[in-house]
């Protein structure tokens, strides 16, 4: 029923004139449908001959040091065996590496600072200047999804105030509306499933109607509600956390099924940093605008300054730095 659904859609952009029928209701071998969608993570890119034809990569940071994984082992063997094949890469995570594209202009690079959320670095220049794609890799997260709707829809929101949205989403800032506080819920609930991904990325092509969307908004919400669970298991597991010299810090053990991100802002409400153990890693955040960042900190060459990620038997070493850039004035790395 979805499919016959975006069907008809597109068969009314065609004659509506929506700029959507203009180079993305057919792909560049001229097959009638959009660009395909790859979903990516940065530690664990595919192979690039698994692409086909000409790819633009949106919100996909640099792989960062640590974790097994390095901009060298990882990114810039994707980088190399796209070779001109790769239209555009667009991103706003921190890394020391941005500085060896600066001459190249499909390398649309900036900071977490300079861009809280990247759908606000598609515009529909940098669109133009990329020209026809057959594949939109995107990160996982709702970020990546409304970059890759706005890609496909030449630079345009999806609804007004979108950008704005994914904005407060990424930097747990502000208030979002009410479509993307549904669709956030719904990807953090079923942050696996990839079937869900392709109808919120359809949703927000379609304009986000969710009168002549229903059945897509329909399955979003439906997705909204199983998060309920797992933000309840995040306040139960909330109690636990110790501060530890200006830090909450909490050990999930051997708990499964919550919502890490609900996690971690509660434990920014008993301080200024919270710190996540689970399944050997330890998550580390702070507020967008706390001045920290953890990247430079920790010598991880790349990422979010606010939201790092590494190994856990770096404990020791991250409490101690963590207590350092508390106590320092100037609180950075």
């Amino acid at each position: 029923m979805i499919a016959a659904q975006w069907r008809g859609l597109r068969a009314n952009w065609r004659e509506a004139g929506d700029p959507l029928a203009i180079g993305y209701a057919t792909r560049v071998s001229e097959s009638a449908s959009l660009p395909q969608f790859r979903f990516l993570t940065p530690r664990k890119l595919p192979r690039a001959a698994l692409l086909p034809g000409r790819v633009a990569v949106l919100d996909v940071a640099f792989a960062s040091e640590g974790g097994g994984s390095s901009f060298n082992k990882v990114t810039l063997p994707f980088i190399r065996d796209l070779g001109s094949r790769l239209a555009a890469w667009v991103d706003h995570h921190d890394d020391e590496r941005h500085v060896d594209y600066a001459g190249d202009p499909r390398f649309v690079l900036a900071t977490k600072a300079q861009h809280g959320a990247c759908p606000e670095m598609v515009t529909p220049e940098v669109v133009f200047t990329a020209g026809p794609v057959d594949t939109v890799a995107v990160h996982l997260d709702l970020d990546g999804l409304y970059s890759g709707a706005k890609w496909v829809r030449k630079g345009i929101e999806p609804y007004e105030g979108a950008d704005a949205d994914a904005r407060a989403v990424d930097t747990r800032r502000g208030t979002p509306g009410p479509i993307a506080l549904r669709i956030d819920r719904a990807l953090r609930a079923r942050f696996r499933d990839e079937a869900l991904k392709h109808l919120v990325v359809q949703f927000l092509v379609g304009g986000a109607d969710r009168r002549h969307l229903a059945v897509h908004w329909a399955e979003i919400d439906s997705a909204a509600r199983e998060i309920d669970a797992l933000l309840e298991t995040s306040r139960r597991l909330a109690d636990g956390y110790q501060i530890r010299d200006g830090v909450a810090f909490v050990d999930v053990g051997a708990v499964r099924g919550f919502d890490k991100t609900e996690l971690l802002l509660l434990g920014q409400e008993r301080a200024s940093v919270s710190v996540v153990r689970d399944s050997g890693s330890l998550t580390i955040a702070a507020d967008y605008g706390s001045g920290l960042d953890f990247v430079k900190m920790l010598g991880l060459g790349g990422g979010m300054p606010t939201r790092v990620t590494v190994p856990d038997a770096r404990l020791t070493e991250v409490m101690s730095k963590l207590t350092a850039a508390l106590d320092s004035p100037s609180r950075g790395g």
